[in-house]
C-alpha cells in the first residue's frame, strides 16, 4: 500500500526527476538510457506511483526484483510491463563493482499521447500490463535484438522534427512492440511448461480440497478472484495461462470441473437433483439445472436417465 515515502510520479519530466536525468525531449514520451538513471532511494528501497505507461527492458542490473512471488535477475533480457496507478517497489543492493554494467531502456508514455489514435483504449487489452507483476518477459538474444530495434526507431521519430505524421509512426511502432510482447509471452506460456503445470496440479488439488469441505455447501463455487490469490497470481494470468493450458478461461474451468462432480453425483448417487445442487453451493436448483443443461445439453435428469 502506498504510505508516506511513495512518491507519485505524475508527468514524463517527474519520471526524469525521479532518476535524476536533465528533462526529457518530448513532455509525453521518452526512452531513458536504464543505464544513466541515477534513483535517489530512501533506505535502499524505490517505491512509487505513475500516471502513465513504462515498458522495460533492463539486463545486468545489479540486485534482485521481485515481481508478485517469484524473484528475477536481470543477467537475461527482461521486459516489464505498468500501466497507471500501479504501485512499484524495488528493493535496492550494494551494487558489485565486478558485476557487469547495467543496460537497457525505459520506454514512458503518457495516455495523453495515445489520443485520438488506435491505442487509446487498445492498450488496455494487453494483458500483460495486468500481470507484469507478477511475471516478467524473459527474451531470446534475438527477441531482445528485436525489441531494442523498435526502441530505437520510436526514440529517432520523436527526436526528430515532428510533423503531421510523427505521431501516428511512433502509435504505430508502439502497436507493433507491443504485438511482439504478446507473440514473446505466448512462447514463454508453451515454453515454462514445468511451472505452469506446477501451478495446474495446485489448482487441481485447491479444487478438490473445496469440494470435499463444506466450503462448497457455504460459499458455493469459488470465485475466480479467490482461486487466484490462493495461487499467487492475478486472475488475469491465471485465465491466460489456463487458456493456454487447456483451452478455458478460470471460470470456465470451474464451472466444468463442477459439471464433473455433479455427474459423479448423478451417476453414483440416488440423491434428488435439488440436494445435489444444494451440496453444490447452489442457492437455487434451476440455477443448477440451467447450467448444468449448457454444458451437457442435456438435464440433470436426462444424464442420470442414460445410466438406468
Amino acid at each position: 500500500m502506498p504510505n508516506s515515502q511513495t512518491q507519485r510520479l505524475k508527468t514524463i519530466s517527474d519520471l526524469h526527476r525521479f532518476n535524476n536525468l536533465k528533462a526529457p525531449e518530448h513532455p509525453l514520451i521518452s526512452l531513458l538510457d536504464y543505464n544513466k538513471i541515477r534513483p535517489t532511494a530512501i533506505d535502499n528501497e524505490l517505491r512509487w506511483i505513475q500516471e502513465f505507461y513504462t515498458i522495460s527492458i533492463k539486463r545486468n542490473v545489479a540486485g534482485k526484483y521481485r515481481y508478485g512471488q517469484q524473484s528475477y535477475d536481470f543477467d537475461e533480457g527482461v521486459m516489464t510491463f505498468f500501466a497507471p496507478e500501479q504501485v512499484i517497489s524495488v528493493q535496492l543492493i550494494e551494487e558489485d563493482l565486478t558485476h557487469p554494467k547495467p543496460s537497457g531502456w525505459i520506454l514512458a508514455i503518457h495516455p495523453d499521447f495515445f489520443f485520438g489514435t488506435s491505442l487509446a483504449e487498445r492498450i488496455k487489452k494487453y494483458p500483460f500490463f495486468n500481470y507484469s507483476v507478477r511475471e516478467a518477459l524473459f527474451l531470446s538474444e534475438k527477441e531482445e535484438s528485436i525489441i531494442n530495434g523498435l526502441l530505437r526507431n520510436i526514440e529517432a521519430e520523436y527526436q526528430a522534427n515532428l510533423d503531421e505524421y510523427s505521431q501516428q509512426i511512433i502509435i504505430s511502432q508502439i502497436e507493433l512492440l507491443l504485438n511482439y510482447a504478446e507473440r514473446f509471452y505466448k512462447r514463454q506460456f508453451l515454453t515454462r511448461k514445468i511451472t505452469s503445470h506446477q501451478i495446474l496440479e495446485k489448482l487441481e488439488l485447491l479444487i478438490e480440497d473445496h469440494f470435499n469441505t463444506d466450503e462448497t455447501i457455504n460459499q458455493g463455487l469459488p470465485r475466480v478472484q479467490q482461486v487466484a490469490e490462493r495461487l499467487n497470481l492475478t486472475p488475469d494470468y491465471l485465465s491466460t495461462l489456463l487458456r493456454n493450458l487447456t483451452g478455458q478461461t478460470t471460470q470456465q474451468y470451474l464451472h466444468n470441473k463442477l459439471i464433473e462432480r455433479a455427474k459423479v453425483k448423478l451417476s453414483t448417487t440416488e440423491l434428488s437433483v435439488s440436494e445435489i445442487a444444494y451440496g453444490l453451493g447452489f442457492e437455487h436448483p434451476q440455477s443448477f439445472s440451467k447450467l448444468f443443461k449448457s454444458k451437457t445439453n442435456q438435464t440433470p435428469l436426462q444424464y442420470r436417465s442414460s445410466f438406468n
